[in-house]
């Protein structure tokens, strides 16, 4: 109601009318289906743009396609090579295509030009204990012309949510040379999906699991650790640059590898208001350790962090040069830039496309400026709910959303660019931005909720001349937090439209040096402040009118509602806001099991609850995806959440 008052008063001191409604993300840029042969199943494991135009394309069940006239509307499928073991992921060099399959990076050519593979060639073999979960994931060609290839983990038995290194070299980054020669690159990969090139550097992105509380944008140089153990048991191989070892972690942190009376491992479950550590916190006694430099607040920006691009220029308007990140658990991409600052790479990220048909795991660019998306969901789940797909992103080239292009990182602050100018009433509003700053638990958990959350307070704004910048200051900034920048109330200059994503996350390292605005140079005006200020004098007013049996009948009310079970739409911004939407589909299964589903369980809402707090993924088995606690979710909403999906069993409540 607060939002809703404040949008209000916004558009009325402007002079503006909602005449217009805001254009959303379908308005900029379209989703087109790649239409593909009857009967032809692309669970799309890898896509390389060839330099003819044509697309190759890898699929987990084993086949490599060569897609001709791939952007028109009836592209031809030629099957170049079958045969493969689970390829998640394919490059062009020379002439040739190379695959990472589970257990080697091999080389494909097409020796009598018959447009089918006759050379597969092992160029590397690394060793597989057979664990379903021991994908891999490349190759990504370096500047020198190398390979970058990673390696999953696999998982225990009787610890079954515990990440292994069972053979060398699970859990690694490996640089291949194309004769064959294998080196140890750097360790501490969970499930290293998204590796990608960006300006010659290597990064790569990681999924939320053990030991990794969210996903998010890694760089990766020779001898790093990111964070995961399991790697470490091959440090004390002669090759190895890392030299960290696994006691050595976990004398800083408890792997929390218990026992029951029985002698049987137990899994360790997020404790809350327990003493914890960061990864910030263990960097200082560990150089070595690289954090993220922009951090994918799990649930929100995805939960299957894949594929990462550079999104070239003449492609995607004004947002040409930054970096794009697939999810596969939420089939939609984010849009990132990054900032260097002190040497260190750090920067925002922000929605920007959802809907697309499954699981978004890879994408190449088109010669056409358009982005191709390579989409799987067997196994692992996903918000679309198809099981696999090709599809093609097409920019709107006459429309320029009104969107935050970036957030850099100030002395007292932060600078917000916009692609198109600012309401400079509603800009010069304090009430129209918000920012709080969170970070995540290091441990071996599955997950961490948001911890250590704080409001950052707003002391003051300063709209550029032409209305395409703003200056943010803004007290108890922290280093190596993510700080959530939301923009609400700030509206475009000709047609007061709100922003297509109101919020950026910024993952904030380093605070540079340099001015500080002068006080005098900010506007302070806050609507919000004016308006409490009115509405508590009203309510003053009210209450001194009000009698004793008005009050009877509204606390009798209100009692009476306390024990109906919300309505979706009650309980629909909880969902949101707190990510279950996310993974959770009212009466479809998902990511994770439909809300209906757990209504038929019978729980009671209390123990709903307990489970929010600390779930119990073994009670859900044929999930890949465990949901992570979320103890941050306060009682009296949890409660709301619960009552709303046991209504789910009863009918009492329609389900979206």
């Amino acid at each position: 109601m607060k939002l809703i008052y404040k949008t209000l008063l916004l558009a009325v001191l402007s002079g503006s009318a909602f005449g217009q409604e805001t254009p959303k993300e379908e308005d900029f840029s379209k989703i087109v289906k790649v239409s593909s042969p009857e009967g032809t199943l692309l669970e799309v494991g890898g896509l390389v743009l060839l330099p003819n135009g044509d697309l190759g394309v890898s699929t987990r069940r084993g086949d490599i396609y060569i897609v001709e006239n791939p952007t028109s509307r009836k592209p031809y499928f030629r099957k170049f090579a079958s045969g493969l073991h689970e390829v998640l992921g394919l490059a062009w060099k020379d002439g040739a295509l190379y695959c990472a399959q589970r257990g080697e990076l091999t080389k494909l050519v097409d020796t009598n030009m018959d447009g089918k593979a006759d050379v597969y060639e092992t160029v590397y073999a690394w060793p597989l204990s057979a664990h379903y979960h021991e994908y891999s994931f490349g190759p990504k060609i370096a500047p020198d012309g190398s390979f970058f290839v990673s390696a999953n983990v696999a998982f225990g038995d009787e610890e079954w949510w515990r990440g292994e290194s069972r053979v060398p070299w699970r859990g690694w980054m490996m640089n291949i040379t194309p004769d064959g020669q294998m080196t140890p690159y750097a360790t501490g990969f969970r499930s290293p999906c998204g590796l990608g090139m960006i300006n010659g550097e290597l990064f790569y992105t990681d999924n939320q699991g053990d030991w990794v509380g969210s996903g998010g944008v890694w760089q990766v140089k020779k001898g790093d650790f990111i964070g995961h153990p399991a790697g470490l048991r091959w440090t004390n191989m002669p090759n190895s640059p890392v030299k960290l070892t696994t006691e050595e972690l976990y004398a800083l942190v408890d792997p929390r590898r218990n026992k029951n009376a029985e002698g049987r491992y137990i899994k360790p479950e997020n404790v809350v208001n327990e003493k914890f550590v960061t990864l910030a916190e263990v960097k200082e006694k560990i150089p070595s350790l690289r954090l993220p430099a922009v951090i994918l607040p799990h649930g929100v920006l995805g939960i299957s962090n894949s594929e990462i691009v550079t999104i070239p220029e003449g492609s995607f308007g004004p947002f040409a040069g930054q970096l794009l990140v697939g999810d596969q658990g939420q089939s939609k991409i984010m849009r990132v830039e990054l900032e260097k600052v002190n040497g260190e790479y750090q920067g925002v990220a922000f929605d920007f496309r959802n809907g697309f048909q499954s699981g978004v795991l890879r994408m190449a660019w088109a010669k056409d400026g358009s982005l191709f998306v390579g989409e799987t969901n067997r196994g692992w789940g996903s918000a679309g709910e198809a099981n696999e797909g090709l599809q093609r992103l097409v920019w709107n080239r006459e429309k320029t959303p009104f969107e935050m292009q970036t957030i850099k990182a100030m002395p007292d602050g932060f600078e917000i660019t916009f692609t198109q100018p600012v309401d400079e009433r509603s800009a010069n509003d304090l009430a129209s931005y918000s920012v709080e700053s969170f970070t995540y638990k290091y441990h071996p958990v599955y997950g961490s909720p948001p911890v250590n959350v704080e409001t950052c307070p707003i002391k003051g704004v300063k709209v550029s001349a032409d209305g395409l910048k703003v200056r943010l200051v803004v007290d108890n900034l922290r280093k190596h937090y993510v700080h959530n920048i939301t923009l609400e109330g700030v509206r475009e200059k000709d047609h007061f439209y709100s922003l297509v994503h109101p919020t950026g996350y910024y993952t904030l390292h380093n605070i540079p040096e340099g001015n500080r605005l002068a006080a005098t140079e900010l506007s302070t005006r806050n609507s919000a402040s004016e308006a409490a200020a009115k509405a508590a004098a009203e309510a003053a007013a009210k209450a001194k009118s009000a009698t004793a049996k008005t009050t009877a009948a509204k606390t009798a009310a209100a009692a009476t509602k306390a024990v109906v079970a919300p309505t979706y739409e009650e309980v629909k911004p909880l969902l949101a806001k707190y990510t279950c939407a996310a993974c959770h589909n009212a009466s479809k299964r998902q990511v994770g099991p439909a809300f209906l589903d757990v209504a038929k369980r019978n729980y009671s809402n209390e123990k709903i609850v307990s489970l929010i707090y600390n779930p119990q993924p073994q009670n859900w088995s044929g999930y890949a995806t465990e949901m992570p606690p979320m103890p941050n979710v306060p009682k009296a909403e949890a409660l709301k959440i619960a009552a709303w999906i046991n209504s789910l069993a009863t009918g009492k409540t329609a389900a979206k």
